[in-house]
């Protein structure tokens, strides 16, 4: 390879977009192999291109961010049916990417760094950018995963000719293998605590990325086992015990990181998803910088507190926050029930309020910080991107302050990796293996519940939900799953966890998602199924024309992505996914 393309200015910008060492870098369109990987400097040209990967807003980017990447789930739901969750996805329409290609540039840099070093560089000099090498390989390795299952690990730099590229698919575990032996690497490389203000990844971020890959194997081969979406030699406790003891370490030798906690759960949850600058908050490991001085904002804040996106939250979610005394909702003499947002809010769990838009909640601040416009009702019956069609508006991450609603001037962030889920792997790989006590709840769950200002989770006396989501699992996984769901509510974790849970017949399969229950005096000019569809029990149901009898998500298939067709001819080594050969 005479040259190596690099597309580091613009996209690295949405990491480093105010860093004046960054502004000074030279131009990188091409570079000569001749001249390159001679200098430390060098890697770090070449690593900082893979910071784009990680979800969030990127520069001038009309999205709302990490706020809408439960889509594909039960959280929220878009004007138009999820294919996937409805059992629509063909062969055709796979809606993933069997693609090798960031896994081939990364095997260049791990194959090329040894020349640094070779040119009078020490390891010390370097470790930095080595760490991340094999942090991003892992990385964009656990997408192949998540999507196929089973794929060709490639450990070094081929070439068009190399016979490897015909190699037959890996068994996940040996996948998994490699993923968690790269992050080792990456852990062992990486120095310990806030990197760059928590814009570059460190250690800890490699601990609790281990953590999350090896909770996610285990889970999915304990909820799949004796289906052909597990290996032959499936072992589900070796990777939930790796997940708890990883987690532990992270938890015991934290740096600088911890759950925040001023002590006010009316606002606690919800400053940690609206903020411009994280440099100083315990929880965030990571999050991306973004200067209008520099060209590097977005325009996520034009949606988020302003119209719809054209999704919203579901019953389904806010059914599932607990009431003020810690009972659920078909339990507790608190609850006031569904009909009218301030009733669904009374009594609630904070973080339900934290996460939806309520009447008086801020829309628009202007400069004097006063506040001129207060939500009302969502935009509900409306049209593409100004809709809401569950009535159920996202609040989580909305900042209202006018600045952000200038084009292209929004520079609020947004987590990439918090410490809370460090706490939430934890108790569930301790509640999976059997092995959790009142200690290990008190140090996760009661730790994210007493943020909320909510009671503590008592394993001794947990009430029997009669709606719970997984009646025929412990009431304890119960309660844990749930809490996990609820905090990481509207992150873009909800789709993983019903995949590894093999969930989907429990939550998808013959099930629409809801909204609101309907009061035609809160829409007066909506007009009952025309502009809005309901089911018989009142509740806004928009899904009815598209799904009839539900989503059709199969469980024999479409836990994972089929491998396309034109990849099946050019390698015959590989097979297709099971239920894919049709």
């Amino acid at each position: 390879m005479k040259t190596i393309k690099l597309l580091v200015i613009i996209l690295s910008a949405t990491i480093f977009g105010c860093s004046e060492e960054f502004l000074d870098r030279p131009d990188l369109d091409s570079i000569s192999t001749d001249s390159f990987w001679k200098t430390p400097n060098d890697l770090n040209l070449y690593i900082t291109q893979y910071y784009t990967v990680f979800p969030g807003w990127g520069p001038n980017q009309y999205s709302g961010g990490i706020y809408w990447e439960d889509s594909n789930s039960d959280n929220i739901a878009p004007n138009n049916v999820n294919s996937r969750l409805a059992g629509f996805n063909t062969l055709e329409s796979s809606n993933g990417s069997w693609s090798f290609s960031s896994v081939r540039t990364i095997n260049i840099f791990l194959s090329k760094y040894q020349e640094v070093l070779d040119n009078g560089h020490t390891m010390d000099d370097i470790a930095q950018y080595v760490g991340e090498g094999h942090f991003f390989r892992a990385y964009f390795y656990y997408d192949l995963l998540r999507n196929y299952g089973d794929v060709p690990w490639f450990g070094a730099s081929l070439v068009p000719s190399s016979e490897e590229l015909y190699a037959a698919r890996d068994p996940r575990n040996v996948v998994v293998d490699n993923i968690l032996a790269d992050l080792d690497k990456a852990i062992a490389n990486l120095p310990s605590g806030r990197q760059s203000n928590g814009n570059r990844l460190c250690k800890e971020i490699a601990l609790l990325f281990k953590a999350r890959v090896a909770l996610y194997e285990g889970t999915w081969e304990k909820y799949h086992a004796g289906t052909p979406f597990t290996p032959e030699d499936s072992n589900p406790n070796k990777y939930l015990s790796i997940a708890q003891n990883t987690a532990e370490l992270l938890i015991n030798e934290p740096a600088d990181f911890g759950i925040a906690n001023s002590g006010n759960p009316s606002f606690d949850y919800s400053t940690l998803f609206n903020q411009t600058d994280y440099s100083s908050n315990p929880e965030v490991l990571m999050w991306r910088n973004f200067d209008v001085s520099q060209g590097v904002a977005h325009n996520g804040q034009r949606y988020l507190p302003r119209i719809g996106g054209g999704r919203g939250l579901t019953k389904e979610l806010l059914d599932q926050y607990l009431c003020s005394d810690g009972l659920p909702i078909g339990l507790s003499p608190l609850y006031q029930g569904d009909q009218g947002l301030e009733n669904l809010s009374t009594n609630r769990d904070p973080r339900l309020s934290e996460t939806v838009f309520l009447p008086g909640d801020p829309m628009r601040i202007d400069a004097t910080g006063a506040v001129t416009e207060t939500f009302e009702k969502a935009p509900l019956g409306e049209s593409g991107d100004t809709n809401c069609p569950t009535g159920y508006m996202i609040f989580k991450g909305s900042n209202s302050d006018i600045v952000h609603f200038q084009t292209h001037s929004g520079t609020t962030s947004s987590p990439i990796f918090r410490f809370a889920e460090v706490l939430l792997i934890l108790a569930e790989a301790k509640a999976e293996l059997g092995t959790i006590t009142q200690s290990d709840v008190d140090k996760t769950i009661n730790v994210l519940r007493d943020r909320a200002g909510m009671p503590d989770l008592n394993i001794e006396s947990i009430t029997i939900d009669p709606n719970w989501q997984f009646p025929s699992l412990s009431p304890l996984i119960n309660e844990i799953r749930r809490e996990r769901h609820i905090e990481l509510a509207a992150e873009g974790y909800r789709f993983d966890d019903i995949l590894r849970w093999a969930a989907a017949d429990e939550l998808i399969v013959g099930k629409r998602l809801k909204g609101i229950f309907f009061q035609q005096s809160v829409f007066p000019d909506l007009v009952v199924g025309t502009d809005v569809l309901l089911d018989a029990d009142g509740y806004v149901d928009l899904y009815q024309m598209q799904v009839p009898n539900g989503n059709q998500f199969d469980v024999n298939r479409d836990y994972l992505l089929p491998i396309p067709q034109e990849q099946l001819t050019i390698n015959p080594n590989l097979t297709q996914n099971p239920g894919w050969n049709l």
